[in-house]
């Protein structure tokens, strides 16, 4: 398994020891803060009774059972020495203009260390939670970090730049202007999208914008697609979900945009659709996860592997 160490549950398992003090580090991040937030809250108002009842069982104590307070950890502790391995789990490197995303081709880090990637985090997180009803408390920790993990990484994986170019790093080496400040392509969708549209319009209050995502697909423009709600299979829905992403990336990510442009209004009442799309989709999927990983553990683990 390369450097990964430790007790092999699952596929590059390893046994985490659950730190307490949530202390934000420099570095780029995934969804920004609010992203990653509403597409907590987003899953944890969809859980079922049963799926509910362990989310709490695991968190700690003190954010009284709100999924959502620790949904950007893994952003947070990704350059602690403990965790610094966890750092190629938030996104996918695919062939530059290939806009396509295959399993086997592009699921490692960058010393090609198989299963490597976003896509192959939330497979073997999911299949880390399938443990939980064996019921061994020396396994707890290792559950709350697996249900943060998980959570976190279903927000990644559905952010487009995390599944986009090698060459530009999803878009972080593609400087160019968002409106009057500097910024870069990856950085415009996780975080200048919604920042903007929190400011335009809903006054920066991140609950406004949570109440009209969740308008949207209760009875909204995307309440008729089913397919959001829906899996099988798991490892090959999570593979659909990057295949998504890299398409959203290539169309309406990269397209017109070069090195040292501008980005403005045509860019941002164009993508800003997706972005919110892309947010409740990663909510709703992760709700969907918890609730079959935690109402039925054995059939679940027949479906992931």
């Amino acid at each position: 398994m390369g450097r990964l160490r430790g007790l092999c549950l699952v596929p590059f398992g390893f046994l985490l020891f659950f730190s307490s003090a949530f202390i934000g580090v420099p570095g780029a991040l995934a969804w920004s803060k609010e992203g990653h937030v509403i597409t907590c809250q987003i899953a944890q108002a969809l859980l079922e009774p049963e799926a509910l009842e362990a989310v709490h069982h695991l968190l700690p104590d003190y954010v009284n059972g709100n999924l959502s307070a620790l949904c950007v950890w893994p952003d947070q502790i990704r350059h602690w020495f403990r965790y610094r391995w966890t750092s190629p789990l938030h996104f996918i490197d695919t062939p530059d203009n290939a806009c396509s995303f295959q399993y086997s081709r592009d699921c490692h880090d960058s010393h090609g260390v198989e299963d490597m990637c976003v896509a192959g985090a939330v497979k073997n997180f999911t299949s880390q939670l399938m443990h939980y009803k064996e019921g061994a408390s020396d396994q707890r920790y290792n559950m709350t970090e697996a249900l943060l993990f998980l959570s976190h990484f279903m927000g990644d994986i559905h952010q487009p730049m995390h599944v986009g170019f090698t060459t530009d790093e999803g878009g972080n080496t593609i400087e160019l202007r968002w409106f009057r400040h500097k910024s870069n392509l990856h950085h415009v969708w996780d975080r200048e999208i919604i920042l903007t549209a929190l400011a335009d319009y809903y006054d920066k209050d991140a609950s406004l914008l949570l109440q009209d995502i969740e308008r949207n697909y209760t009875d909204g423009i995307w309440a008729d697609d089913s397919s959001w709600k829906h899996c099988d299979d798991i490892p090959q829905c999570v593979n659909n979900w990057a295949k998504e992403s890299i398409q959203i990336a290539c169309k309406w990510g990269y397209e017109g945009v070069k090195p040292g442009t501008t980005l403005a209004d045509d860019y941002f009442d164009s993508r800003m659709p997706f972005v919110m799309k892309r947010i409740a989709q990663g909510g709703i999927r992760l709700a969907m996860i918890l609730n079959k990983v935690f109402a039925d553990s054995e059939e679940g683990s027949a479906t992931v592997t």
